[in-house]
């Protein structure tokens, strides 16, 4: 299953579990973990990517160590709500995992890099330490925000 309906993905997993959250880029894949009860997200690792599959095995070993139930991924949508290129990349990408049988969650993600990026300016950590950080800071932001809608919906 893979949704938008955050309802949907709630009814999907009625006892809860850890979640994996991913923010795909082109380059890296950034991930974070939830705890069972859906509280709180933490960063986790950065994938750097090479060819899908590998990608995949990567991530399938990650969701064995931690025994995740279900997968929350950004979606990069233009500013106006509207579908990019990058948004259908990221959907292909969630097709190519539904023979995980774990509920997808596809979340709104426009403004995750940014409010990440922001926060660590304010940090005043180094353009180095930003980049080497962003992309797991934003999937732990974008699973946070998807955990606090299922939380109140």
């Amino acid at each position: 299953m893979i949704t938008t309906d955050a309802a949907a993905f709630r009814d999907a997993l009625p006892d809860g579990g850890r979640l994996l959250g991913l923010d795909v880029g082109t380059k890296t894949i950034g991930t974070a973990l939830c705890d069972a009860g859906w509280s709180f997200a933490s960063p986790a690792h950065l994938i750097k990517r090479t060819k899908f599959t590998a990608d995949k095995a990567e991530l399938v070993a990650l969701i064995g160590q931690q025994q995740v139930k279900g997968l929350v991924i950004g979606l990069p949508l233009n500013l106006d709500g509207t579908d990019s290129p990058r948004t259908q990349s990221t959907r292909a990408f969630a097709r190519n995992m539904a023979d995980l049988d774990l509920p997808i969650f596809l979340w709104d993600e426009r403004w995750s890099t940014a409010a990440v990026e922001r926060q660590m300016i304010a940090e005043d950590l180094s353009r180095a330490k930003r980049a080497e950080r962003v992309d797991k800071l934003a999937a732990s932001y974008i699973l946070q925000g998807a955990i606090d809608a299922l939380a109140t919906g």
